[in-house]
C-alpha cells in the first residue's frame, strides 16, 4: 500500500524516518484545547498508532511532546519495529480497548 498522494514526503519527527507521507499531529489535540498549541509533523503509520494506543485525554495530560512520546514504553516498542520498516509501509492498526471504550 502507497502513502496518500495529497500529503507532503518528509521526515517524522517521531520515528525519524524520512520519504514518509506526513500529517499534522497536534501534540495537545484539538479537543483538549491543542487547536493553536505546537504540532509535530509525523508519518501517517505512527500518527495512527498515537490515536490507536491512547485515549486524548491521555495524550493531553502526559504525552503532549516528542520527547515524552518516545519515552513511553508502548511507543518505543513500536519505533523500534517502524525505523526497520520502509518509507511505504503502512501497517493495519487497531485502536487499543481504552481507546474503545472498553476499559
Amino acid at each position: 500500500m502507497h502513502p496518500p498522494d495529497n500529503k507532503a514526503s518528509g521526515l517524522c519527527a517521531l520515528c525519524g524516518r524520512t520519504g514518509v507521507s506526513i500529517t499534522v499531529h497536534h501534540l495537545i489535540p484539538r479537543e483538549m484545547g491543542g487547536s493553536h498549541e505546537p504540532t509535530a509533523q509525523l508519518c501517517h503509520p505512527c500518527h495512527k498508532r498515537l490515536h490507536a494506543l491512547y485515549t486524548n485525554e491521555e495524550l493531553a495530560a502526559r504525552l503532549s511532546s516528542i520527547a515524552a512520546l518516545q519515552a513511553d514504553e508502548q511507543i518505543r516498542l513500536y519505533l523500534k519495529w517502524i525505523r526497520k520498516q520502509p518509507p511505504e509501509t503502512i501497517p493495519r492498526t487497531r485502536k487499543s480497548r481504552a481507546v474503545r471504550g472498553g476499559r
